[in-house]
């Protein structure tokens, strides 16, 4: 026979009871947290002694989430410290080149001030620039090595203008356009640049190779004297570069002279200076001392 559809779960006396004491213990439960609504309510000190078990109770656990909380800031903290530290130390690291390389041109300038001083009784300024402007674009894949200015003939650049950055020379002004002007880098192959070492006046020829480095053949061919970590600055030999100004640093030694890479890389120059056409001040007839001439007579009556 089958059972009634609406037969109940069972009909165990354990079962029923089951059921009606959890039903009792809820309301219970009801109850009392309702009591204790009310009780917290009307009067909030009278469960200060439980709240003080339970935080006593929860402090373990605190104490290890503090630490844990604490032990990750440190962390963070310490990431944080390491990347503001790299960032200054290479700011540190390129005002430091910056400060050598005005280092070599100070003493190449005063080395050249007192050959000046000692031959013609001349004083050399350098002159202002031009106009100082932005690189907008370099050759990077290309065997030519060209850049861009952000500045043309209307602001006074012409053609021959050698251009520099801080590190630096750069190149010269190739081509010019109202607002724009192409250089020729000195790492272009085409590019050949009198030079001299820092130190004592080694003279050479710097011509690129086109690929960031500079051949450098020295003038007086012999013993060579060049070493690795030499500073070659401009000679002012021909004119159009001022002497003075710093070029490449010596990498390896070669029969005739060194491969040499440029200070100013162009890839991370992102501001230069345009300059005058530089030309040398002509050395001064000496007068050959003697006995004045006399003066010519004076025309007799007729």
């Amino acid at each position: 026979m089958a059972p009634p559809p609406n037969r109940r779960s069972g009909y165990s006396r354990r079962a029923q009871y089951g059921t009606f004491f959890g039903y009792i213990a809820g309301i219970v439960g009801a109850l009392v947290g309702g009591g204790f609504l009310i009780v917290s309510i009307f009067d909030s000190g009278s469960f200060a002694g439980l709240r003080g078990v339970a935080a006593d109770a929860a402090e373990p656990g605190g104490k290890v989430v503090a630490e844990s909380r604490a032990a990750s800031q440190s962390f963070f903290d310490v990431v944080r410290g390491y990347a503001v530290a790299g960032v200054r130390n290479a700011k540190l690291e390129r005002e430091l080149a910056e400060a050598k390389i005005r280092l070599v041109e100070a003493q190449a300038i005063a080395e050249e001030n007192a050959r000046l001083k000692g031959l013609l009784g001349l004083v050399q300024q350098d002159p202002a620039p031009v106009v100082t402007t932005q690189l907008v674009a370099a050759t990077g894949g290309s065997t030519r090595r060209f850049a861009t200015l952000g500045a043309g003939s209307g602001r006074g650049v012409m053609i021959g203008m050698p251009v520099r950055s801080p590190l630096g020379l750069v190149g010269r002004v190739l081509e010019v356009g109202s607002s724009t002007a192409r250089v020729l880098l000195v790492t272009d192959t085409e590019s050949v640049v009198p030079v001299r070492r820092a130190q004592d006046g080694v003279a050479a020829f710097a011509q690129g190779l086109g690929d960031g480095r500079l051949q450098l053949r020295l003038i007086n061919l012999g013993i060579n004297p060049l070493k690795p970590g030499d500073v070659f600055v401009t000679s002012g030999s021909g004119g159009l570069y001022r002497p003075g100004i710093a070029l490449a640093a010596v990498t390896s030694i070669t029969r005739d002279g060194a491969i040499a890479r440029v200070l100013a890389d162009p890839a991370a120059t992102e501001f230069v200076t345009v300059d005058r056409v530089w030309a040398p001040q002509p050395e001064p007839t000496p007068v050959a001392s003697g006995p004045a001439a006399p003066p010519p007579a004076a025309p007799g009556p007729r």
